[in-house]
């Protein structure tokens, strides 16, 4: 797929549910076989939906051919979340949310970002890699599920902003 002229805007509150079906479908797909196995069974798109519906302010959106290609959103100094669509990988649009959630982070007074990857998620470690960020090591991270938090251990990426 070529580069797209890439359009990033703010997520809007009517679209939350497509938006939870890329987040979920991607998640999925890029989680599925390598994290415990009761924790895809924790992960519902109504469960996403009414997390992002929670964060809404901090998300920002790309869209292709009329839908969503890609997610991505911030809390604190972190890099909150990112999901692109199957369908967009390659096209440019996680460069680009990647940058903007960066540029967002910088101009909230974030020195150092930092973000979460699950262990073997060796394509998503490499994109970040490629984007200036530097596997610090691992750590637990408390993920958010319906039913509780769910601790994982994974690979934490930091970047220094400024």
């Amino acid at each position: 797929m070529r580069d797209p002229a890439v359009e990033i805007r703010d997520a809007e509150e009517a679209e939350i549910g497509r938006l939870a079906r890329l987040w979920y479908d991607s998640w999925q797909d890029g989680h599925a076989r390598i994290v415990p196995v009761e924790l895809p069974k924790l992960r519902t798109v109504v469960g996403l939906a009414e997390r992002l519906a929670a964060m809404l302010p901090s998300v920002r959106v790309v869209d292709l051919s009329g839908e969503p290609a890609g997610l991505c959103a911030i809390k604190g100094d972190e890099l909150y979340l990112l999901y692109v669509s199957a369908k967009a990988r390659g096209s440019g649009v996680a460069a680009a949310l990647l940058a903007d959630a960066e540029a967002r982070l910088s101009q909230g007074g974030v020195d150092v970002a930092w973000l979460a990857c699950a262990i073997g998620n060796d394509r998503a470690a490499r994109f970040y890699e490629k984007c200036g960020w530097r596997r610090v090591g691992t750590e637990v991270k408390q993920l958010e599920t319906p039913n509780g938090n769910f601790p994982l251990e994974v690979w934490r990426y930091e970047k220094r902003l400024r």
